[in-house]
């Protein structure tokens, strides 16, 4: 295929882009899969769900080995066989799970904000709200440093949960499903900036990097990426770069892996 190299490093969103946001089929885009890992790309799974329900997503995917990042940038799975690494397994790159749940009991006390969080409901609710089943939502529980919550409140009191956080360091990022709760330093392009700067270390080589997303939640980990997809949204298209971005975007007219497919289709011919 024309422009596919070696020198490529591919870094996508998963639910609405990866995956279908309603079925989390890959089907459209599993050729392009295939030639990925043909040519040796590492293909860098970059989501909002948890190291536990990446694990088996990647052997699912034929990705095994790949790096990926959990809970929108809080925590890097490393390639597996960077074993000599000092943060090897995992790096995790945010204030703790147990902490941002006391935070948010404390503000709903204090100032009476509706909302219900992943901490709230157990599996078989999450199973429910994610349309997952529940196995799977098991494993969106089992989390390190973030907080999925649905958000019961007024556009309002939600600017003033967002200033509460602050106080706590903590911040808000919405998500296709969910608004999450996470570290105010944490983000996907964080943490691609963290892994790239790793690559970069041990293997003394510049990437090509492409990155792929749908949602709001994907702006910082598009604007780190050499060329961003932007994917056309199931609801809306709320995905705007800024316009310091460097890099080369196209937006996609098709949702899903459908439009996973079209956008590297694009840059394929394009390059």
């Amino acid at each position: 295929m024309p422009g596919i190299t070696s020198d490529w490093m591919i870094f996508t969103d998963l639910d609405g882009s990866l995956l279908d946001h309603h079925s989390y089929d890959w089907s459209p885009a599993a050729e392009w899969l295939a030639r990925l890992k043909a040519h040796h790309v590492p293909v860098v799974m970059t989501s909002s769900k948890t190291a536990a329900e990446l694990c088996p997503l990647q052997q699912k995917l034929g990705l095994d080995g790949a790096p990926f990042i959990a809970e929108n940038g809080a925590a890097i799975t490393l390639p597996a066989d960077w074993n000599d690494h000092p943060a090897f397994p995992q790096h995790v790159m945010a204030t703790d799970y147990q902490a941002i749940c006391r935070c948010l009991q404390e503000l709903r006390a204090h100032h009476r904000f509706a909302f219900t969080g992943f901490a709230d409901m157990d599996a078989t609710q999450v199973a429910q709200a994610t349309g997952l089943s529940q196995p799977l939502a098991a494993l969106a529980r089992q989390r390190l440093a973030s907080e999925p919550l649905i958000w019961q409140d007024s556009a309002e009191a939600m600017a003033e949960f967002v200033r509460c956080l602050a106080h706590y360091q903590l911040a808000l990022t919405e998500g296709g499903r969910f608004c999450h709760v996470m570290s105010h330093s944490v983000s996907k392009g964080a943490a691609v900036h963290w892994l790239l700067s790793q690559y970069r270390q041990r293997e003394e080589r510049l990437f090509f990097v492409i990155g792929l997303g749908d949602g709001p939640n994907d702006i910082s980990l598009l604007e780190a990426m050499d060329y961003a997809v932007v994917i056309r949204g199931y609801v809306s298209d709320k995905v705007t770069l800024s316009p310091e971005f460097q890099g080369r975007y196209y937006r996609t007219q098709q949702t899903g892996p459908a439009g996973w497919r079209e956008g590297l289709d694009h840059i394929a011919l394009s390059i």
